[in-house]
């Protein structure tokens, strides 16, 4: 970093906080004469603003974390300090952050997988400082032309980090979305004084111990209640798949309002939705199968309420907000409370109330072993990898891997990208060939694949019991117990 950068980071840090109009931005914002801030969020914003520190704000779905970053993004920029860099996981999420950014006159851009025509254009705007905040995925960082010709570029003009969903450091950054693990190597080599603001909804102690690990010891944390008073809550135990969707096909028609009905796969959501739409039940499958753009008119379907539910995997959860989403209800149990949460968050933030069901089913706890024992791949996985690599001195593609060994395709990818996030790595990908390197693959790494493992399970056992404690054998949603 130069000097002049040096110099202008630490001016801003001793940046003032102006009251007022961060009231009035918010009020901009919401479209609300009379707005005034939740608890906690103004206190967020000086934070943010004073440079008083890495700060982790844990507050519960539909609280307005995002109104944190971009007013006090708007505050620095009318102060004179740089632009913004904001990570976040889900496309949905961006596009919705985007709109709401725009309404406070917030200049935000975003260099995605699905608007590659679109990063000439935002190149340019970043190069003439017309971009107040930049959006990308975690994937972008493993990008080598992104890195080198748009991130390289701006890094020492950058004034403030913030990564949204933060717990997806822990939750993803190990198998499912390992580019993740990226941030903590950025997050360790930031100067002090950048400011630093991470968001969640949902942090257990295995995700605060992460974070800290991952943002630093000093890292400050502003926490609220995640209790959800309009959200009544039921666990129904129907063993068979046969009875859960005789009761969603029952049941959906009566439920007031429109929400979403998660499973665990895609084959079930796709399913379910086929099911119910014989029914005469007007739902779709949304799950990371779904096209980005199709996707996209799906969200819209029910924001608009012209679908009565979205049969959904995870792959619509964080960013997805429906103030006045009525009802969410789990076809099969999710692996830990923290996804749980995370999911039936999603109703009744704009109601007075609102329901959350969980069917309880018999294979749902065979579903979540396979995706805990497949999360890492296996030593023999490895050495097997290893020794094709040996045997090729060019390097291999995924293909010759795949011709090669007697493991799926989707499984030697996910193998690559964890090796190669490893620091040093053992293996790299030249071209579209993947080659060994002098490094030989760390007991880190399968001490962290244990230790991992290991809390996963005992985040299902924990699951499982809650919903032990919870059963019922009936249910009319809406009369469980409030949250």
């Amino acid at each position: 970093m130069s000097g002049r950068a040096k110099t202008e980071r630490s001016d801003v840090r001793r940046l003032a906080y102006d009251s007022n109009r961060a009231r009035e931005l918010l009020r901009i914002g919401t479209g609300l004469p009379g707005a005034g801030f939740r608890p906690g969020q103004e206190e967020a914003i000086s934070h943010v603003v004073r440079g008083a520190g890495r700060l982790l704000v844990v507050q519960k779905t539909g609280w307005g974390k995002s109104f944190v970053y971009f007013i006090a993004t708007r505050l620095l920029r009318e102060s004179g300090a740089e632009p913004t860099l904001l990570m976040s996981p889900l496309l949905a999420l961006m596009r919705n952050q985007i709109a709401a950014a725009e309404r406070m006159g917030v200049r935000a851009r975003r260099i995605t997988s699905d608007n590659v025509d679109e990063w000439s254009e935002v190149e340019e705007l970043l190069v003439r400082d017309e971009v107040d905040i930049l959006l990308i995925a975690p994937e972008r960082l493993a990008n080598e032309r992104f890195r080198d010709e748009v991130l390289f570029p701006i890094a020492g003009r950058i004034s403030l980090l913030v990564i949204d969903e933060a717990h997806c450091i822990s939750d993803w950054g190990h198998d499912f979305r390992p580019d993740y693990r990226l941030i903590e190597r950025i997050a360790r080599t930031l100067p002090p004084n950048l400011r630093l603001l991470a968001t969640t909804a949902t942090a257990n102690d295995r995700v605060m111990s992460d974070l800290r690990d991952v943002l630093g010891p000093d890292l400050a944390v502003a926490r609220g209640s995640l209790a959800r008073p309009s959200l009544a809550l039921q666990t129904i135990r129907l063993p068979s798949q046969a009875e859960r969707l005789a009761w969603l096909a029952e049941t959906l028609p009566r439920l007031s309002g429109h929400g979403i009905i998660y499973t665990l796969t895609i084959r079930d959501a796709e399913l379910v939705a086929a099911w119910l739409r014989s029914r005469s039940l007007d739902v779709r499958a949304y799950t990371g199968r779904t096209p980005p753009e199709e996707r996209e008119e799906l969200e819209e379907a029910l924001l608009e309420n012209r679908v009565k539910a979205l049969v959904a995997t995870p792959a619509l959860g964080m960013g997805f907000d429906k103030p006045d989403l009525r009802f969410v209800i789990h076809y099969q149990t999710p692996g830990s409370v923290v996804f749980y949460y995370q999911q039936v968050g999603r109703a009744g933030r704009a109601l007075e109330a609102a329901y959350g069901v969980l069917l309880s089913g018999d294979e749902e706890t065979d579903i979540t072993d396979y995706f805990i024992d497949t999360a890492f791949p296996t030593r023999d996985e490895v050495q097997r990898v290893i020794d094709t690599l040996e045997e090729s001195p060019q390097g291999a593609s995924l293909t010759d891997l795949r011709r090669g060994l007697n493991i799926s395709g989707g499984r030697i990818k996910q193998t690559m990208k964890l090796l190669s996030l490893e620091s040093p790595p053992p293996v790299v990908k030249q071209g579209s060939r993947w080659q060994l390197t002098a490094t030989t693959l760390g007991q880190a790494f399968w001490d962290r694949a244990e230790r991992l493992t290991g809390l996963r399970r005992v985040e299902q056992s924990e699951m499982q019991e809650y919903v032990a404690l919870r059963v019922e054998t009936h249910g009319i949603p809406g009369s469980g117990t409030r949250w």
